[in-house]
C-alpha cells in the first residue's frame, strides 16, 4: 500500500484550482499509489469551490480505485468538512 499526501495551502479556494488539479493528476497518473491524503493542517480558510473541487478529485480517485482521506483538519475547516457532511465521502482523520 503506498500513500501520496498533498500539502493543501492555508486558503483553499478557487485560486489553487490549477495547482491542486495538476497535482492530483499527477498522483493518479502513478500506478503504485493506493492513498492519497489532503493535508489540512495549515488550511485555515475554504470555500464551495474548495469543496466541489475536492468532490471532483474524490471521484477521479475513485475511478482509479485509489482512496482519498483528508488529515489533519481543524477548527473551522474541520467544521466546514463536517457541516458539508464531508465525512460521508471522505476518511477525515
Amino acid at each position: 500500500m503506498s500513500e501520496k499526501a498533498l500539502l493543501i495551502p492555508e486558503r483553499f479556494d478557487f485560486g489553487y484550482h490549477k495547482e491542486f488539479t495538476d497535482q492530483y493528476q499527477k498522483l493518479l497518473e502513478e500506478n503504485s499509489i493506493t492513498e492519497i491524503a489532503l493535508d489540512f493542517s495549515r488550511v485555515s480558510y475554504l470555500d464551495s469551490s474548495a469543496l466541489g473541487m475536492m468532490v471532483l478529485f474524490q471521484k477521479k480517485a475513485k475511478g482509479k480505485n485509489v482512496s482519498v482521506r483528508i488529515r489533519g483538519a481543524r477548527d473551522s475547516a474541520k467544521e466546514i468538512l463536517e457541516i458539508a457532511n464531508f465525512d460521508r465521502l471522505f476518511n477525515i482523520s
